[in-house]
C-alpha cells in the first residue's frame, strides 16, 4: 500500500466518488458523514493532492481523483485477495437487483453460480435502482441484475456511472393487459424510477390518460378488476393470461434486456465469476 494511504482510507474515497456525495457515502458504509470527510481528508494529506471540488451540487473528481478511481478498485480487490490467501477464508461475491427482479429473475442466476462455482460465499441484497447503480460503483456489490433496453447501459432512460460494462442474459417480453370487459384506460402505470414504468413512458409517451399506483403488482390486480390497462413483463403475469383474468392487448412494445452489470475496472479479478453467472 501507498505510504500513508490506508484501506479504509480509499473505500470511504470510492463510495464518494460513486455517490457524488459524503452523507450518501456515509450512509452506504454504515459510518457517520463526518468519519467519511476525514478519511477523505487524510487519504488527500497522504498523498499530496486535491481528490475532489467540494461544489453545492456535491463532491466532482479532479484529474488526480479520477487518476485514483481508475486504480483504487484494484488495490483494494488485490488487499482482499491477500487476505483471503492468508487467512484461508472463502471468496465472496456480492451481487445486486432491483427489487422486483429479486424473487423473479436472480434465483436462475445464483443457481448457475453455485453450480459451476462452488467455492464461493455469495452474498444478495435488493436495492432500487439508483442505491444498485451506487453500490456497483462504489465496490459494495460485485455486479448487479437489472433491467434495461439497447445496447449500451442506461438506454432504458436512467443515468449510469461512468465505466459500467455489461452483458445481457436475455430478454424480458412486455404485455399490454387488461381484464376482459375491463376498461382500457387509463393506464395503471408503476412509480416514476421503475423500469417498467421507463418502458411505458417510451412507449406511450407521458401524455396518455395514467393512473400512478404503487408497484406493478397492484397494477396488475386494478387492471384485473377492470380498472385500467397496464404494460406488465412476462415475469408479473403469472396464471392471468391462461386462465383468462387477464386477455393481451394489441401492442408491440421493444423487450427489455436482463443485464448483468460491473464497473470494468474491476473486471480481471471478476472475470470468472462473471463468465460463471452469464453463460448458458
Amino acid at each position: 500500500m501507498l505510504a500513508g494511504v490506508e484501506l479504509r482510507h480509499l473505500r470511504s474515497f470510492v463510495a464518494v466518488a460513486a455517490s457524488g456525495s459524503v452523507t450518501a457515502a456515509a450512509n452506504s458504509l454504515g459510518l457517520a458523514p463526518a468519519s467519511v470527510s476525514e478519511q477523505v481528508r487524510r487519504l488527500e494529506a497522504g498523498l499530496g493532492v486535491s481528490l475532489f471540488e467540494r461544489t453545492p451540487r456535491g463532491m466532482r473528481l479532479t484529474e488526480p481523483g479520477t487518476a485514483l478511481l481508475a486504480r483504487a478498485q484494484g488495490l483494494l480487490d488485490h488487499a482482499d485477495e491477500v487476505r483471503r490467501a492468508v487467512t484461508g477464508a472463502r471468496r465472496r461475491v456480492r451481487i445486486g437487483a432491483l427489487e422486483m427482479l429479486a424473487a423473479a429473475k436472480l434465483p436462475a442466476v445464483i443457481r448457475r453460480l453455485a453450480e459451476r462455482r462452488p467455492d464461493l460465499d455469495v452474498s444478495v441484497e435488493s436495492h432500487t435502482r439508483q442505491p444498485l447503480l451506487e453500490a456497483v460503483a462504489g465496490g459494495r456489490l460485485d455486479a448487479a441484475l437489472l433491467l434495461d433496453l439497447g445496447d449500451r447501459v442506461g438506454g432504458l432512460g436512467f443515468d449510469r456511472p461512468a465505466g459500467m460494462d455489461h452483458v445481457d442474459l436475455g430478454e424480458v417480453r412486455l404485455s399490454l393487459v387488461a381484464a376482459p370487459g375491463g376498461d382500457r384506460e387509463p393506464l395503471l402505470v408503476s412509480p416514476p424510477g421503475c423500469s417498467i414504468r421507463l418502458a411505458a413512458d417510451q412507449v406511450f409517451g407521458t401524455q396518455v390518460p395514467r393512473r400512478e399506483l404503487t408497484s406493478i403488482t397492484t397494477a396488475r390486480e386494478w387492471s384485473r378488476q377492470g380498472l385500467g390497462a397496464a404494460l406488465l413483463p412476462d415475469f408479473a403475469l403469472g396464471t392471468e393470461v391462461d386462465s383468462g383474468a387477464l386477455v393481451e392487448l394489441d401492442l408491440e412494445a421493444p423487450a427489455l434486456a436482463l443485464r448483468l452489470v460491473w464497473m470494468r475496472e474491476r473486471e480481471p479479478s471478476l472475470r470468472d465469476v462473471l463468465y460463471a453467472m452469464s453463460t448458458a
